[in-house]
């Protein structure tokens, strides 16, 4: 089971045509399941940037899974809170949306609120809504789940602020059965097994917690930013993670990174 996941499109930007017409050719190589889309499509939450973003990834002909970012709602006033969702349901129909397959599993959930410009926050309605869901999951299908703002990330990024109450969203997660949690908006991947910074007393289910690297153009004067996008790979006991960048003229494989899935952890490599 492949899965392709890809953030930060920010369509009305500055673009560039080579790196979108050999994402198709990527996408024919990996060959994902489902594309998983976590936020900001749009650059200023306007009618033909979400119309451009939405042409292209229908293009990359794979089943979609979107949601929105804090880009993806009108800028401006009154529109922003009287109808912040207008343009992204218009594309995508529902700002939470499920997949369900025999392998895999996956719940968009919206953390995006209108009057935070930059964090974003998860109701614990929407965690019981999720824990729900993934309870009705079938055996042995990759449990995932989807928000735009990022739970964890690289320190020199905290000026981009994480979802509120990051530590309970985790935790409410991690209790209702997910997997593997998927983010954007910093623009840099960050990749983590739960355990590499929480401390678990219950039990020793692995769950990763991937952030993908912007699709979008890197912003001036922020290094580390790189185009980039993240594939994953499940089987029965682990979790493959594999970084592509954008290198001048084609997507190039960067990272290699294995978890465990369940409880075992990964078998150690022979000497």
């Amino acid at each position: 089971m492949r899965l392709l996941h890809i953030s930060d499109l920010h369509a009305g930007s500055v673009e560039e045509a080579a790196v979108e017409s050999s994402l198709g050719a990527l996408v024919e190589r990996v060959d994902p399941q489902l594309i998983a889309v976590t936020g900001d499509l749009a650059h200023r939450g306007r009618r033909h940037e979400h119309e451009r973003a939405a042409a292209f990834l229908r293009a990359l002909d794979r089943p979609l899974l979107v949601i929105p970012g804090n880009h993806d709602i009108p800028y401006t006033f009154p529109a922003r809170f009287s109808r912040p969702w207008a343009e992204f349901e218009r594309q995508w129909e529902t700002v939470e949306p499920v997949f369900q397959s025999a392998e895999l599993f996956v719940i968009g959930l919206n953390s995006v609120r209108p009057w935070r410009h930059q964090s974003g926050g998860i109701r614990p309605a929407q965690i019981r809504r999720t824990a729900d869901l993934l309870g009705g999951a079938p055996e042995g299908s990759l449990r995932v789940v989807c928000l735009h703002h990022h739970l964890i990330g690289a320190p020199w990024r905290s000026r981009k602020r994480p979802v509120s109450r990051r530590s309970k969203v985790l935790a409410g997660l991690v209790d209702g059965g997910a997997e593997l949690i998927l983010a954007g908006h910093i623009h840099q991947a960050a990749v983590s097994e739960r355990h590499d910074f929480e401390v678990e007393r219950g039990g020793l289910r692995g769950v990763t917690v991937s952030i993908a690297p912007g699709l979008g153009q890197p912003r001036p004067n922020r290094r580390g930013e790189a185009r980039g996008l993240h594939v994953y790979e499940a089987t029965a006991e682990s979790l493959l993670v594999q970084t592509y960048v954008w290198r001048e003229d084609d997507w190039g494989l960067t990272g290699i990174r294995r978890f465990p899935r369940g409880r075992a952890p990964l078998a150690a490599e022979p000497a």
